[in-house]
């Protein structure tokens, strides 16, 4: 006995009083059955032997199905099959079109539902019958699978299955874009999908490259989203179908994944995730930068990153060295800056991508961190943290002996070096090529007590190459305090006097009573041994109340007169380059150094200014310096 459908639902439509009768008759006995003294069916009997876990919808009058169906008779003998000619059924219900059994059997049916129908005569072919296929008043018994229904007034139908939390802009008219999908029929069937071909598929919306269901289920849609799109046939391939894959009538189903979206009018866009306060400059076309970066697709895929090479891009901005929305996108960033940058295709790399990681017209985003950036041209920036409160009339320059304490980071924060981990200050002779150009920049005009921050361009630090611990062409943070400071001493010839000097040493160099020695008098008592120009004479210079000297035209020094003489010959290379300085006998000496400070431009081409006595020297006994 086939089972009626439960009452709780209605599955076919009927006149009231039809259906009222029908109730009736089916109390204790079986919807549309006959009598136990076998009446002849009253209705069409529905067995529902495969029910579908979901029905989003149901056949009504007027819809448009299409379905499988093998027809037989009471003794199971077969008289008609749809899966023998290997075509489904497309047809309206409700209309007349089948015969009234069959129309009444299918109402409310869901797609991929079975039902056994048990069609008595009146309401199949009758006392009539089909000459040769069906006898006169024949039960007829049909097993149907319902495949396909749609109707006229159907629109495109959208489910959102995954929507991403960040949403920057949503597909319009005239995009371009690009997604993966899988397309089945109603019934589940697959026909098409870009998964196996390894690739999304682009293409611009409303252009007419896509069946109009398509075009409008993409509307609105998010990168990142997930949607099932269901599409009715006169909105997708209609009464042709497509090939042997989609056949005439069918509804189609994607399951689409939006992976980007573009318009070909669109430019960079910019949106700044962290911005440092007391931003003071900001990058223009032209300047240095060292930046990281993460770069990714639109629907999150990560293609490239500086943090996993441990280093920073550097490169110059609005030169043409990285692609033209990057480069547009780096200026007017400020240092310490964070910020999102995407690039449509056209300002990226195009409709053929690069490499195995960015296909073709791929948008891009490049979540930034701007580390530092200077220009070829920048000087030393400084900034006065503190002076000493009391008058401050002496400042420090070159020549002058300084200690100083000192931070040094990179601009980040990154700590790279500080005198405050040695316990003492660091010392430096100012303009004496001691430290780098910038830091001794920075250092030169300040008073003792005074603090100062310093920002040095990597062309006055470490330039590209950097040095141990700091990076290539990274611009450095100084903060530095003066400790002290002594006083310098002009270029030139200066003699010290490590023990007692003689009374009136100057005056006994001062052969002519002027008050001044020149070079000819002081060649007088150093003489370049066996060199016949006189004019090339030692350079002597002081540093820690140590006299040096150098001679890289002569070989030694002979004995000289009067109370500058040396008690031995001293050997001397002519680099001026021996590996110890050695010391001079004798109860007066003076120190060879090695060490051979640039030679002043009028001691090179023999016409130094005249030796002074200098009253103001620090030094405990001094002669006085060859020079203002």
């Amino acid at each position: 006995m086939f089972r009626t459908v439960p009452p709780s639902r209605t599955f076919f439509r009927l006149p009231l009083l039809q259906l009222l009768l029908l109730l009736v008759q089916a109390v204790g006995r079986g919807l549309g059955r006959a009598s136990p003294a076998g009446g002849p069916l009253e209705d069409v009997v529905i067995e529902r032997y495969h029910i579908p876990r979901t029905c989003p919808r149901e056949v009504q009058m007027g819809d448009f199905v299409r379905y499988h169906y093998n027809g037989t008779f009471e003794d199971g003998k077969k008289f008609d099959s749809s899966y023998d000619r290997s075509t489904l059924v497309a047809i309206v219900v409700g209309v007349g079109r089948l015969i009234t059994g069959m129309d009444r059997g299918l109402m409310g049916m869901c797609v991929n539902e079975r039902r056994r129908l048990i069609v008595p005569p009146h309401l199949g072919y009758g006392s009539i019958g089909v000459a040769g296929l069906i006898p006169p008043d024949a039960t007829l018994y049909f097993d149907v699978v319902l495949l396909d229904v749609w109707n006229k007034a159907d629109t495109v139908q959208v489910s959102t299955l995954l929507h991403p939390a960040h949403c920057p802009r949503t597909v319009q008219d005239s995009d371009f874009v690009r997604y993966h999908y899988n397309g089945t029929l109603l019934d589940g069937t697959a026909f098409d999908t870009s998964y196996s071909r390894g690739g999304t598929y682009d293409t611009y919306i409303g252009s007419g490259w896509l069946i109009k269901g398509m075009d409008q289920g993409l509307l609105g849609m998010c990168p990142g989203e997930r949607r099932k799109i269901i599409i009715p046939p006169f909105l997708a391939y209609g009464e042709k179908g497509y090939g042997t894959v989609i056949p005439p009538q069918a509804s189609l189903v994607f399951h689409v994944l939006l992976i980007d979206v573009h318009n070909p009018k669109d430019t960079v866009q910019l949106e700044t995730l962290e911005l440092p306060p007391g931003c003071v400059r900001r990058a223009v076309a032209g300047d240095f930068m060292r930046y990281h970066y993460n770069g990714s697709l639109m629907d999150g895929t990560l293609f490239d990153s500086s943090y996993s090479r441990n280093h920073t891009y550097n490169t110059y901005v609005g030169r043409g060295y990285i692609i033209p929305g990057m480069d547009q996108g780096l200026q007017g960033a400020c240092m310490g800056e964070r910020r999102r940058i995407t690039i449509p295709p056209h300002l990226a790399y195009g409709e053929n991508g690069t490499g195995d990681k960015i296909p073709g017209s791929a948008v891009l985003i490049f979540d930034v961190h701007v580390i530092d950036f200077h220009n070829p041209e920048d000087p030393v920036e400084i900034k006065i943290l503190s002076r000493p409160p009391e008058t401050c009339n002496e400042t420090a320059k070159s020549g002058d002996y300084v200690r100083y304490h000192y931070n040094c980071s990179l601009l980040d924060g990154t700590k790279l070096f500080s005198s405050h981990d040695y316990g003492d200050p660091q010392e430096a002779t100012l303009g004496a090529n001691k430290v780098i150009e910038g830091l001794d920049t920075g250092l030169q005009g300040m008073c003792v007590g005074e603090r100062r921050q310093l920002v040095v361009p990597p062309h006055l630090a470490h330039g590209e190459s950097g040095a141990r611990g700091v990076p290539g062409s990274a611009v450095l943070l100084f903060e530095v305090e003066l400790v002290s400071r002594e006083e310098g001493l002009p270029t030139g010839y200066l003699f010290v006097w490590h023990e007692d000097p003689p009374v009136n040493l100057f005056e006994g160099l001062d052969l002519n009573k002027d008050g001044e020695v020149p070079p000819e008098e002081v060649g007088e008592e150093l003489t370049p041994c066996g060199h016949p120009n006189r004019n090339h004479h030692p350079v002597w210079w002081h540093e820690a109340n140590t006299v040096y000297v150098c001679c890289p035209v002569c070989a030694c020094f002979c004995p000289c007169a009067g109370s500058l003489r040396l008690r031995s010959p001293v050997p001397a290379s002519s680099s001026c380059n021996p590996p110890h300085p050695p010391m001079l006998p004798g109860p007066q000496h003076l120190l060879f150094s090695p060490l051979c400070l640039p030679v002043p431009q009028g001691l090179s081409q023999g016409h130094p200014p005249p030796l002074r006595r200098d009253p103001h020297s620090p030094l405990p006994s001094p002669l006085g310096c060859l020079g203002s």
